[in-house]
Formats: C-alpha cells, structure tokens, sequence
C-alpha cells in the first residue's frame, strides 16, 4: 500500500468515524506540509507506522464487539459514581450511546453481542423510555435498520442535549483520559450538546433536556422562520367591548370611583351556568374572589396587547340574538388568575359498561355528549337533568373541588336524547361553538351532523375508506387561518389554510400527541402526549416555552381560561391540573431565559377525581371551567 492509498484510507476512517475535529487537524497539517499538493499529492508525507496503526485499529474495531459492551459499562459507571451536582447532567449521555451501540452492533452482525448488551442495561432506561426499548427490541438484523422507520432515523439524526459547561468538560476529561476511542466515536457522530455556562440545570428538568434532532432539522429551522400572524381577528367582539371599555383591567382605570363601581356591580352579578339559568348563591370564598378581583385583573389582559390581523377566509356571519347572548357573557366573564382560581363542575358517566368511548360539552356546559359502542350518540341537557331524575345537578362549589353530576347511560328512566344513525361504535363527538350542532364520526367510515335542536340527523359525510376516529383532529388558531395537527410522529405543525403549507414544526415529545389547546390570544399553544408530558410552545417562534411535567398517564384535553392566564388538563391519571400561564410568560420575557435553565410553568392545584379518567375540559365564555369523564373500576 503506497502513501496515497493509506492517506485515502485514514481519510476514510475519520470520515466514517465521525473524528470531524481530528480530520480537520490532519487536512490542515497536510496543507501547512504541501499547501500547493495538499492531500492529492504524492509528495505529501504521512508516517506509514502511525497510518498502519489507524487502520489496524479499525480492523479490530470490525472484529472485536466487546468493545462497545465494554465502553458502555465503564462510561455508565463512571457517570453514576460522579459528583450528584454534576451526575444527572452526565447520566443523559447514556440512553443515546446505548442505542447506538447495539444498533452498530446490529449493523456489523453481531447480533448476539447486541442481545447481550440490550438485555444487560435496557432497565436503567425503562421508565423514561419504554416504547422506544419496545420498538428496538425487535430489530433482529441488520435489514431491519433500514426497514424499520424508527430505527433509521435514529442512525440517521442526532440527540440534542442540554448540559452545563463543567459536565460538559468531564465528559472530555473522563473520554480522552481513558482512550475511549469507541464511545468518543458515537457520541461525536449522535449527539449535538447545548453546553450552557453556570449550574446545571434542576435534576426535574431531564425530561426535557434530551431531545430528538431528525436528519431535516435545517428544513424544520427553515420552516419555523417563515412569517406568521398570530394574533386576533380585526373587530372581534371582544375588541368591540374593549373598545368600549367593558374589558379594560382596573389598572387601566384612573377614575377611582369607577373602580369602586364596578367592583359593587360584580357583587351584584350572579354566576350563571348557560342554558341552565341556574344562579347559584354566594359563598365566602366569593367575597375572597371580589377581594382578589383588582390583582387578578391586572394579570389577565392578554387579549388587549395581541396584535390584530385580518381573516384569510370568509367566516359566517353571527346571528344577532347569539352575538347579543355572547357580548353579555363577555360582560359578566369572572376574571381568573393564580388568586383566583376558577370553579369546576365534573360531569361523571356511571354504569356505562366500558361502552364509552368518548366525552364531549358544550360552550356553555349546558349540554354534555356521549359516543358510545353501540353506535349510540346520547345528549344530556343539564338544565333538564336535576328534574327528570334523582341525580345531582351540576353545582358549583367552594374551594374549587369538582362537584359530580352523575350521568347515567342506563338508568331507569330516560334522562338523555339519543341519536341513532351510525353503524358502529362512535369514537369522536364535538359540539358547535353555540351547541345548536354536533358533530359525531364513527368506526362506519362516516360522520355525522346532527340538530341539537331538532333532535335529528342533518347530513351523513362520506368519504373515508377506514373507521374516523375523530372529528377534530386538529385544533383551529383563535383567526383562523391557522390549523394545529398533532401525530403520532411526536411532533405538532402549524398548516396555513390559505396555502395549505406548514409554516410551523413542533420538536420536543416524546410520544404520540393526544391533546392541542390554543390560548386567546393566539400567542401560545399547548400540547399533551401519551406520556403524560404538556408541552407550552411560542408560535412566533416555534420553540418550547415551557415543559409541563406532572400528569403519570396520557393527557387527554387541554383547555385555555378565557384570558389565557390559566391552562388546565385532563389525564387519565384521574386528575385535572391547573397550571399558572401569567407568570411564567412574563418570566420569558423579562429574563429570556438568560441563565439556560427551563422555565417551567407553576402547578396552582391538582384536583383528583373520584376514580374517573378525565375525558374532555371546557371552559365557559365566564369562565367556568366543565369537565367529564367516565367512572372507572380499574383505577
């Protein structure tokens, strides 16, 4: 082998190796040696001792896969024996090199070495990564690599770790100090670090701090700074009342004895429960509420400072009794914030026999829809329910603790309005902005509209070839002319439907996406995953604003409070959380997140249910927030 065959050779390795660092250094000293010949010359001098030895090393390299068992073992030690302020930090690099390592060894064929090392550490990564180990479990050859979609695009994209700079030097450190050649080769080719100066980040925070980079992350970076208006439609109703002066916070008001009017005026307003009609008493925390009032208010005016935008569509014109019935809605809207937090009515489905499957309320909480297995759609009035039966009705309560109000598939006497049509089990039902329509889809491959008010059955879509499994799959921005998705390939995007182009790319789940919300004033959307996690994210920007970590199961709804100052969520955990979105925006912004520590939004209060998954979340237009769900056995 003459010179040049061995330069093209070592060339080739660190190539293949991933020695970005290490290739650069030999092609700068080749070209300070021969700056006219460079590599391609055959003057160009490389010690044939040293080459022979790279090359030799990599053939045992080929030959020898107990070295990535070995490397692992002792770079997994190392990490779990370090200091606790660094050892959550260095711990992250682990899941990332396992996977490589077996997948290289599954690559090379050693298929056995592979088992033997997935089987000996696969539980250190259980907990946080159990359907990835699932998935990887059955690749069995090295076809299956390229096969199996999950598995290439792991080899083919990178991980992105958040890590401080003095764990970051450790890893160095601890890598060249034991010649790690063949750990220091996966992590140089598989992780992308994001060192940040200072402490490391809160051991709370790992959930997020390791993140999946796909092979079209300059695309997706291209995509997220295209221009998008978020902002809220050109004289909307509530610029109409702002403009009028119905919605400006207390702060805003100079006149001192306007405040004092107004605050008396909201002692005199009772709460309402839409259709109901029903005016519930006042309780002393309600004289705590007016206390808190002027605080709250001066939290909670992100409507007025989102910019406004003009509509892409045609949108239908609202009826005057209906735009009359939501501008008085507006008018009485209980101001919520972190001291005020709101009161919650739970609507709980009882003797269903696991035949519901899906939950759904109405605007104003009057109405409350199930979609059943038996091809059943059933619409409960709650205005009706307290009357015709000897259940509950829906009552709001101190303390903001749910208040159940038992619904009951099967009970004695009729308490519901069925509508029947479908031909199998329905899986997704959702009301009407005003709850005079709803719309249901179901394993027939057909979805259906029906009149709340006619109790009947307007229009049968057809069209799908394979049961639909819901009807709002997706999540309208507040001007539409944006729609929210989220997959199952664990990210979220943003459609302009206009164009129909993806103007936005959501990266950071790790599971199947479940939920989407959008705050009022179109800033900021939420988004729950299958893994309990809630992602924030800032749609100007495209990036995760803030993780939400706390639900143990999937999260199934998401719900804005109508000033955007709360969020809630509902999981099958059989909670619903209430999560502070004031506060920690305004930390965004003031800071912006100078030190590299995840802002994460503050839990105000988690709310168990009586052993009832939470199904769907519905905040009124005053602020009352409605939940359902169904009694579960199991839990």
């Amino acid at each position: 082998m003459d010179e040049e065959d061995i330069e093209k050779a070592v060339m080739t390795y660190l190539k293949k190796k991933g020695f970005k660092q290490t290739e650069l250094a030999f092609q700068e000293e080749q070209q300070r040696q021969h700056p006219k010949t460079a590599l391609n010359s055959t003057n160009s001098h490389v010690d044939p001792e040293i080459a022979c030895q790279i090359l030799s090393f990599s053939s045992e390299l080929e030959n020898n896969p107990a070295q990535y068992h070995e490397g692992y073992g002792k770079l997994r030690s190392w990490a779990y024996s370090s200091l606790d302020l660094y050892k959550h930090e260095l711990l992250r690099v682990l899941y990332p090199v396992f996977v490589h390592c077996f997948m290289d060894l599954i690559a090379k064929g050693h298929i056995q070495e592979a088992r033997t090392l997935f089987n000996s550490f696969r539980e250190d990564h259980e907990m946080m990564h159990a359907r990835d180990l699932q998935k990887l479990e059955g690749v069995l050859s090295p076809s299956h690599l390229e096969e199996m979609e999950f598995a290439h695009s792991l080899r083919q994209s990178k991980f992105n770790i958040k890590i401080c700079q003095y764990s970051y030097d450790l890893l160095l450190q601890y890598l060249h100090k034991t010649q790690s050649v063949v750990m220091l080769g996966l992590i140089n080719e598989h992780i992308n670090f994001q060192v940040s100066p200072g402490q490391p980040t809160s051991i709370s925070d790992d959930a997020e701090v390791v993140t999946f980079m796909g092979s079209g992350q300059d695309a997706t970076n291209l995509i997220n700074q295209k221009e998008i208006h978020w902002g809220l439609l050109e004289d909307s109703l509530e610029e109409r009342l702002e403009k009028a002066g119905a919605l400006v916070p207390d702060s805003a008001k100079v006149d001192g004895e306007a405040r004092e009017g107004e605050v008396e005026e909201n002692k005199k307003r009772p709460y309402e429960g839409g259709k109901q009609g029903a005016s519930l008493k006042k309780s002393k925390k309600d004289k705590v509420a007016t206390a808190t009032g002027k605080a709250s208010r001066v939290e909670t005016s992100t409507v007025s400072v989102a910019p406004r935008v003009k509509p892409e569509l045609t949108l239908p014109s609202i009826p005057a009794e209906v735009e009359h019935s939501i501008l008085e809605d507006l008018r009485n809207r209980v101001q919520l914030s972190s001291a005020a937090l709101p009161s919650i009515s739970f609507y709980t489905f009882i003797n269903t026999h696991n035949g519901l499957n899906c939950a759904s309320i109405s605007q104003d909480g009057s109405l409350v829809a199930g979609g059943f297995s038996d091809s059943s759609l059933k619409v409960w009035d709650m205005a009706k329910l307290g009357q015709q039966t000897g259940y509950a009705t829906s009552q709001i309560v101190e303390d903001s603790y749910p208040s159940d109000s038992l619904l009951g598939a099967n009970s004695g006497r009729k308490s519901y309005t069925l509508f029947q049509g479908h031909s199998g089990p329905v899986y997704s039902a959702t009301f009407s902005p005003f709850g005079d329509y709803i719309l249901s889809s179901s394993s027939d491959s057909t979805i259906r509209l029906w009149s709340t008010n006619l109790n009947t059955n307007l229009v049968c879509y057809k069209g799908h070839n394979y049961p639909v499994w819901d009807v709002q799959c997706l999540q309208w921005h507040v001007n539409c002319n944006y729609i929210a998705t989220g997959s199952s390939d664990k990210t979220v995007r943003l459609w302009d439907v206009q164009s129909g182009e993806c103007v936005r790319i959501f990266i950071g789940h790790r599971s199947m996406i479940l939920s989407l919300a959008m705050s009022p004033d179109g800033r900021y959307m939420a988004s729950g995953d299958e893994d309990g996690t809630v992602m924030m994210w800032e749609l100007a920007s495209g990036r995760c604003i803030s993780p939400l970590v706390g639900h143990t199961s999937c999260v199934w709804t998401l719900a804005f409070s109508c000033e955007g100052s709360l969020l809630a969520s509902g999981s099958a955990d059989c909670t619903v959380k209430l999560w502070d979105v004031t506060a920690s925006t305004k930390l965004l912004k003031t800071e912006d997140n100078k030190t590299g520590s995840i802002n994460r939004l503050r839990s105000l209060k988690t709310l168990p249910t009586k052993s009832t998954p939470v199904y769907s979340l519905q905040f009124s237009r005053r602020n009352l927030l409605f939940a359902a769900g169904v009694l579960s056995k199991n839990t």
